[in-house]
């Protein structure tokens, strides 16, 4: 992760949200201390795909199991 100076980040922050929008990660830092990050966020359909993808590979496991046994084994641990 590159790391950038305040003052460059306040001048340059146009060019250096192009780099995140491509990918990169940045550090921003003042008297050369990290104070905060630049990071690319998640594409929401990206989130969604990959929950419909890991509730498709629990529905292929837990199949032929009763449903009692998939609710006991999802409330295990609460405190009512």
């Amino acid at each position: 992760m590159e790391r950038i100076g305040a003052h460059e980040a306040e001048t340059h922050f146009p060019q250096l949200l192009d780099r995140v929008v491509r990918g990169e990660s940045l550090t921003i830092t003042r008297h050369g201390r990290p104070v905060a990050k630049l990071v690319p966020t998640d594409d929401p359909r990206k989130q969604a795909a990959q929950a419909v993808a890991r509730l498709r590979q629990l529905r292929r496991e837990v199949q032929g199991v009763p449903l009692e046994e998939v609710m006991k084994t999802v409330h295990e641990g609460h405190r009512w």
